[in-house]
């Protein structure tokens, strides 16, 4: 078996040690090095050409953003984050997984966690999946121009009973979901005739800042859900860390209903939690959209979806773009995609969909 090489950048020598030790006693890697600071990251990449990169957030000299944003100039790797749980550490995280970050883990007690062995499994998983996923310098080859495949003809708005009706859009993403909806969210136009709910795979705490980075850089607002509160066209609602997020019919308006719930198949919020509460929606034209991520998240929630409401127009990212293609994939071999979608032409898919 090949081992997958790790530089481990981090300014605590523990945690160096002990990452060190997580990723090497797994099986799979081999730690080819660590680096006690950003600046000192970004010279060992250079010089040791690691398959994948561990980087602290908060560090001296160079900073885990700073230093990611040269790796990602100068010698495209995957990284993944490692972050405090705190406010900041937060910001921070959406911010270098928007600047080309596979993926992040928690420290479960700050900088410096002499329990990180608990997250040791998460640590080796991650580091494992971000090592297989190809890092270019222009995030996603947007450049390059992957037609959009029509792989079945939708039923049309006219075949329906009544023309009369609203829409909803539904995405679930989980790993590279941050950037893959940063491109599409920031695309979508003012006027978007119908409200947006967002399942991303992110712990509590984090989806905060996501939905704050998204509204000032977005047309639409962006905003993490709130229970019980109305959904109004235009803006987009994103499941908060630790909840299920379900849309349900209150009259004629639709309203956001969290609960805590146990987990669906590991994942809280779920996107086959959200998929399946839009099953009682009446009168609504309903498009998904699957974006990059691991696993099969989505993919029984928009199967009972389609049975109930055979109007559902269903979206999957396509190979090319995906960060990682596990739950897009999943959709199209399980045979419930209408559509195949690069994910540059993602948001003028979805509001020519809307529109």
């Amino acid at each position: 078996m090949t081992l997958v090489n790790v530089l481990v950048v981090d300014d605590s020598a523990f945690m160096r040690k002990m990452i060190s030790e997580i990723l090497t006693e797994d099986g799979r890697f081999q730690v080819v090095g660590t680096a006690v600071h950003g600046l000192d990251g970004v010279n060992k990449v250079k010089k040791l050409h690691p398959d994948v990169i561990t980087m602290d957030v908060q560090m001296p000299k160079l900073n885990g953003l700073e230093a990611l944003k040269q790796i990602m100039e100068q010698c495209p790797t995957p990284v993944v984050m490692l972050s405090s749980e705190t406010r900041k550490g937060a910001d921070q995280t959406i911010q270098a997984i928007s600047t080309g970050a596979v993926d992040f883990i928690t420290k479960p007690s700050g900088a410096i966690s002499l329990d990180i062995k608990t997250v040791e499994k998460e640590i080796c998983n991650k580091v494992y999946t971000a090592a297989a996923v190809k890092v270019h310098k222009k995030i996603n080859n947007a450049e390059k121009h992957v037609p959009i495949e029509h792989i079945r003809q939708p039923i049309s708005l006219s075949e329906k009973p009544s023309l009369n009706v609203k829409r909803l859009v539904a995405i679930g993403t989980s790993t590279g979901g941050p950037r893959a909806l940063q491109e599409v969210i920031t695309a979508l136009p003012k006027n978007l005739r119908a409200p947006v709910a967002v399942v991303q795979h992110m712990p509590p705490g984090f989806t905060a800042s996501l939905s704050e980075r998204l509204n000032q850089i977005s047309k639409v607002t962006v905003k993490e859900a709130e229970h019980g509160e109305l959904m109004k066209k235009g803006t987009v609602y994103i499941a908060p860390g630790g909840y299920h997020m379900e849309v349900k019919s209150s009259g004629m308006a639709l309203i956001v209903s969290l609960n805590q719930e146990p987990a669906d198949n590991g994942h809280r919020p779920s996107v086959n939690t959200l998929f399946r509460s839009l099953c009682a929606l009446k009168n609504y034209q309903i498009i998904t959209c699957v974006l990059t991520g691991m696993g099969n998240d989505g993919t029984l929630g928009l199967k009972e979806l389609k049975k109930a409401n055979p109007h559902v127009l269903s979206i999957a990212e396509t190979e090319e773009t995906a960060i990682v293609y596990g739950m897009p994939k999943s959709i199209i071999n399980e045979g419930l995609a209408d559509y195949q979608v690069p994910l540059n032409q993602m948001a003028s898919q979805l509001s020519n969909l809307v529109d």
